[in-house]
């Protein structure tokens, strides 16, 4: 990785930063393509950070990518934004433009259905219902992603029904709230499930459902990455449906933002995931 006095600068948003793994996912493809460029983690609590948004022209970043708990915020303080990411409410990716605007986007909905299209090429939109659990922002881009690829129908389950609700208000679409107790029962029939929760994740409770009332063919997806296997994607692992970690979306949605800010539309393989692992 080369830098320069006119290195191409971006870097990472959020509060802690400390356990982002894009500085070591965008710092393999600066060393991979031999861009004079660097990529920083920033750690900036939420009473700052329109401040340090919009500090970014004035250092001379091209961009950054924003993460927990800022995206909301990002939106607020971005010039412009895209569709996307006005309809979850939600930035994710700025992009500084040549008159010092920043301009924000979503990538989150993008990066979810590459990494399953990727993990289970045999999966196909309309083949029939997904199963989403969680009603955060996570699950808010997955879904409107999920509606615009063409899934049937999307049965939402969380802990608070009425959360579900006020989503499915907002996008509109296919979107079936479920209630909690019944979220093992909305697997039957479905072609995908989605675990958009922290439920899983190291140090936290696994998420509990019922497994039995999916189909074995239906692909089982978790965004959680830490552990890369979760109890849930292990327990469908043995009963035969096909799963797709969480490690998958957090490198497809940093493709569009490496290509704006760096000039090069980076590839996502082997290399990559091990050199994020190994980060």
């Amino acid at each position: 990785m080369m830098i320069s006095g006119r290195a191409g600068l971006a870097g990472v948003v959020g509060w802690p930063i400390a356990h982002s793994r894009s500085p070591q996912l965008h710092g393999h493809w600066l060393r991979r393509y031999r861009i004079d460029g660097a990529y920083v983690p920033m750690s900036v609590s939420p009473d700052r950070v329109e401040q340090a948004l919009r500090a970014l022209p004035l250092l001379g970043f091209r961009g950054c990518n924003v993460t927990v708990p800022h995206k909301r915020a990002a939106l607020t303080v971005a010039d412009t934004a895209d569709a996307f990411a006005m309809r979850v409410g939600a930035v994710n990716t700025l992009t500084v433009g040549v008159d010092g605007a920043l301009g924000g986007s979503n990538t989150d909905g993008f990066g979810f259905l590459e990494s399953v299209r990727t993990g289970a090429p045999t999966w196909r939109p309309p083949a029939g219902p997904a199963l989403v659990v969680g009603a955060g922002g996570a699950a808010r881009a997955i879904v409107a992603a999920l509606i615009d690829a063409g899934v049937p129908e999307i049965r939402l389950a969380n802990r608070t029904l009425s959360r579900g609700k006020d989503l499915a208000a907002d996008l509109g679409g296919p979107i079936v709230p479920v209630a909690w107790k019944e979220r093992s029962a909305a697997a039957d029939g479905a072609a995908l499930l989605v675990n958009t929760t922290t439920l899983g994740m190291d140090g936290q409770p696994p998420l509990d459902l019922e497994l039995t009332p999916l189909p074995v063919a239906a692909v089982v997806t978790d965004i959680v990455y830490t552990p890369l296997m979760t109890p849930l994607l292990s327990d469908a692992a043995a009963r035969g449906n096909p799963v797709v970690d969480g490690l998958g979306m957090l490198l497809h949605q940093a493709v569009p933002g490496f290509a704006t800010w760096f000039g090069v539309e980076p590839t996502v393989d082997a290399a990559l995931r091990d050199a994020v692992l190994a980060g």
